[in-house]
C-alpha cells in the first residue's frame, strides 16, 4: 500500500532529523568529521572504497550499500520510492525543439504531456516561453506566459510569432503584489524548474486563489530566508516538535546531484575542487589554524591555468600573504588526495540527499492538500534527463 503524503512526510522528517548530525557536516570543511568518533568503522570503510565502488554508490546510493551496517539505507530507499508519472503515450516531436537546448527539450518532452489542457494555461517564470510554445502548438490553444526580464519576453514573443503559436509573454515580477491576478479558478499554472522562492510564491498564491498547478520544483536553497520555514502547517508543527532547523547549506544538499553534466565539465569540476582543497591545506599550514577558509567561486572558463596561479588568486581574494617559496606540487597532490577522501565521505550525504529533496517537495504537497487540493507527487522522467525530476500536480477538489 502506498503511504499517504502525510505519513511519508512525517516519517521522512523523523529520519532526517534523527540522522542530521551525520549528514549535515560538509566533508571538505573537516579533516576529521564530527561523527567519526561515534562511527569510526564507517569512516574507515568509506576511505577504503575503490574508485569504482565509490562511483557506483554515487550513482546508486541505495543499492548494495556498505553503509547499511550503520545507517537506515533500506528505510530511506522505501521512503523515496515514488510513483512513476512519466508519459506513456505520444510526446512532442523532436523537430519542434528548434531554438531549445537539447537537454532542455528532452525535459519539456517529458513534462509537457503531464500538463492537462483542462484549464486556461499560464507558464510561470517562462524565460523565452519554450514550454508554453510547445504546449500551445500541441493543443492548439492560447497560453499566457510570465517572465520578469524584458529581453526574454521580447525574444519569446518573436519566437511565438515566427512559429505562429498563440503564446503571449508578459513582463511580470512573480514576487510582486499583482502577480496573483494570473492565478484564478479555472487556470492551470505550470512551471518547469522554477527556483526556490519563485515556486514557493506560485504555490502559496495558488493555494489561496484556487488555481491548479503543475510544477517541477528546483533549487530550494534560492530563498531570502537564512533558515527554512515550512510551507505546510504539518511541517511547521513537526519541525517545532523536533526542535529541527535547516539552513541554506542543508537545502543546497538536496539539489547537488549532477548526473547530467558532460564529462568535460565534470573533469573541470574535479580539478577545481582539488585545487580548492590544496589551497585549503596550504592556508591551514600558513595560518596555523585548522579551519576551512572558503574562497569565491569562479566560472570554469575563468579558472587560472595552473594550481599555483589559482592559489595566488585565492590568497589575494582572502588577503593572505604567500611566502616566496611554496612546494606547489606537494599541495596540489594533497588536494587531489583530499578530493578522493572527500568524495568517499560525501557518500553519507548522498544517501540523505534524495530523502531531503522529497521531504521538501512533500512540504509543498501538504500545503496544497491542507488548502483542499487533490495532489499527486511522482517522477516525470529518468535521472539522466534531469535529476530534478519530481512533479507536483495540484487540482482544486470538486
Amino acid at each position: 500500500m502506498t503511504p499517504s503524503h502525510e505519513h511519508r512526510f512525517r516519517h521522512l522528517g523523523a529520519v532526517l532529523a534523527e540522522w542530521q548530525p551525520v549528514w549535515q557536516p560538509l566533508p571538505f570543511q573537516h579533516r576529521r568529521l564530527p561523527w567519526e568518533a561515534r562511527y569510526p568503522a564507517m569512516a574507515q570503510a568509506l576511505r577504503e572504497l575503490s574508485d569504482d565502488e565509490a562511483a557506483r554508490l554515487q550513482a546508486s546510493p541505495f543499492t548494495a550499500s556498505p553503509l547499511s551496517a550503520w545507517l537506515p539505507v533500506d528505510e530511506l530507499a522505501s521512503l523515496v520510492d515514488l510513483p512513476d508519472m512519466a508519459p506513456q503515450g505520444p510526446t512532442l516531436p523532436d523537430a519542434w525543439g528548434t531554438f531549445v537546448g537539447g537537454r532542455k527539450w528532452r525535459q519539456i518532452q517529458a513534462f509537457a504531456p503531464l500538463v492537462a489542457p483542462d484549464a486556461d494555461l499560464v507558464e510561470w517564470c517562462a524565460g523565452k516561453g519554450h514550454l508554453a510554445r510547445a504546449l500551445g502548438r500541441w493543443h492548439g490553444v492560447g497560453i499566457e506566459a510570465l517572465e520578469w526580464q524584458a529581453g526574454l519576453c521580447r525574444a519569446g514573443n518573436a519566437l511565438a510569432q515566427r512559429q505562429a503559436v498563440a503564446v503571449r509573454l508578459h513582463q511580470q515580477d512573480v514576487m510582486a503584489e499583482d502577480a496573483g491576478r494570473w492565478l484564478v479558478p479555472g487556470a492551470r499554472v505550470m512551471a518547469l524548474h522554477a527556483c526556490g522562492d519563485l515556486h514557493g510564491r506560485l504555490l502559496e498564491l495558488a493555494a489561496s486563489r484556487g488555481a491548479a498547478v503543475t510544477l517541477a520544483p528546483c533549487c530550494y536553497q534560492r530563498t531570502e530566508a537564512a533558515n527554512y520555514h515550512p510551507f505546510s502547517e504539518q511541517g511547521r508543527r513537526e519541525m517545532a516538535e523536533r526542535g529541527w532547523r535547516l539552513c541554506r547549506d542543508d537545502l543546497a544538499m538536496s539539489v547537488q546531484e549532477t548526473v547530467t553534466a558532460p564529462a568535460g565539465v565534470r573533469r573541470q569540476r574535479q580539478v577545481a575542487n582539488a585545487w580548492r582543497l590544496g589551497f585549503d591545506a596550504l592556508q591551514r599550514d600558513l595560518s596555523g589554524r585548522d579551519i576551512y577558509l572558503p574562497v569565491p567561486s569562479l566560472a570554469y572558463g575563468r579558472m587560472p591555468g595552473t594550481f599555483d596561479d589559482f592559489c595566488r588568486w585565492a590568497a589575494e581574494r582572502k588577503s593572505l600573504s604567500l611566502p616566496a617559496r611554496v612546494d606547489w606540487p606537494r599541495y596540489e597532490a594533497e588536494g587531489f588526495q583530499r578530493l578522493g577522501e572527500v568524495t568517499r565521505l560525501e557518500l553519507v550525504r548522498h544517501l540523505f540527499r534524495r530523502p531531503l529533496e522529497i521531504w521538501l517537495a512533500l512540504d509543498r504537497v501538504r500545503l496544497m492538500e491542507e488548502a483542499g487540493f487533490q495532489v499527486r507527487l511522482g517522477t516525470f522522467c529518468e535521472r539522466d534527463v534531469t535529476p530534478r525530476n519530481l512533479l507536483i500536480e495540484a487540482t482544486p477538489a470538486g
